[in-house]
């Protein structure tokens, strides 16, 4: 879940928000420099009186907003933290990475929870996770392979959900140059999945493919064989032989809060 959602989400349920901010422009340019060190721990504290300033007395649909997206990292804070933890699971020489991941989903959950106690709202207690998903990944903390796959559909999902929301930041340059920092790194940490993935022998590339997830859940990957962008027929354009595949690598296509929720309800106790 990329943290621009949250402001964009935010917009629709209070279109002053940044005039509660004062000018929206100026408040924002100054945040969109810590885009690359979100993991600090001086941000949480930052967004925080942000809130805090924006809503003396917070609404309820912002503190929905906010819970929203914390439990969505604390799924996948959950998830990285007991697979660095769970010995014998990751090959050495992939530790450090899932580490890195680690510890960026858990300043995601630091960072979130900060920010909805500044704006005066209680954050949402952990949820319990059933990360087989109810039996479909039974062996996910034994098997790395079934690990990696858990892992791609987390993060491919990821990466749509802010595509979903992505158009609703157009009107502000500053702000969506900032997500789309935020969005680049995400992006990557799905590459990365990929990428060892691929290593291992399963049927991916460092980026997705059709709506094939190589053994991850279908759902994440509904709609990505898409070929056509803006009413642009992209196969063959101009004469260039272009495949289908080749199209259908050339965007993420977005998915809907809706479509976010069906795909990771299954990893809900």
């Amino acid at each position: 879940m990329n943290f621009f959602n949250i402001f964009s989400e935010a917009e629709k349920s209070d279109p002053e928000i940044y005039e509660r901010l004062n000018d929206r422009r100026a408040a924002f340019k100054q945040f969109s420099g810590f885009a690359s060190k979100v993991a600090v721990l001086s941000v949480p504290f930052v967004i925080g009186s942000m809130f805090k300033k924006a809503y003396a007395g917070t609404n309820d649909a912002i503190t929905d907003v906010l819970n929203f997206a914390l439990t969505l990292e604390y799924l996948e804070a959950e998830f990285y933290t007991k697979g660095v933890s769970t010995a014998g699971l990751i090959p050495a020489g992939d530790v450090a990475g899932f580490t890195s991941i680690r510890d960026h989903e858990n300043a995601h959950v630091n960072f979130l929870k900060t920010a909805i106690q500044g704006a005066g709202a209680t954050p949402v207690s952990k949820p319990s996770f059933d990360f087989t998903a109810k039996g479909t990944f039974a062996d996910v903390f034994s098997n790395y392979n079934t690990f990696l796959a858990v892992s791609q559909a987390f993060e491919d999902t990821g990466v749509r959900a802010y595509k979903g929301q992505a158009g609703n930041l157009v009107s502000n340059k500053t702000v969506l140059t900032a997500a789309l920092q935020i969005h680049s790194v995400e992006a990557r940490h799905a590459s990365h999945v990929r990428y060892i993935r691929q290593l291992k022998g399963a049927s991916v590339k460092p980026w997705i493919t059709g709506n094939s997830g190589g053994g991850a859940p279908a759902a994440v990957y509904a709609g990505e064989e898409n070929t056509t962008q803006a009413g642009v027929t992209i196969t063959n354009i101009n004469g260039m032989s272009i495949s289908s595949e080749d199209a259908s690598e050339a965007f993420d296509e977005p998915l809907t809060k809706d479509q976010v929720l069906a795909i990771v309800q299954p990893f809900f106790a």
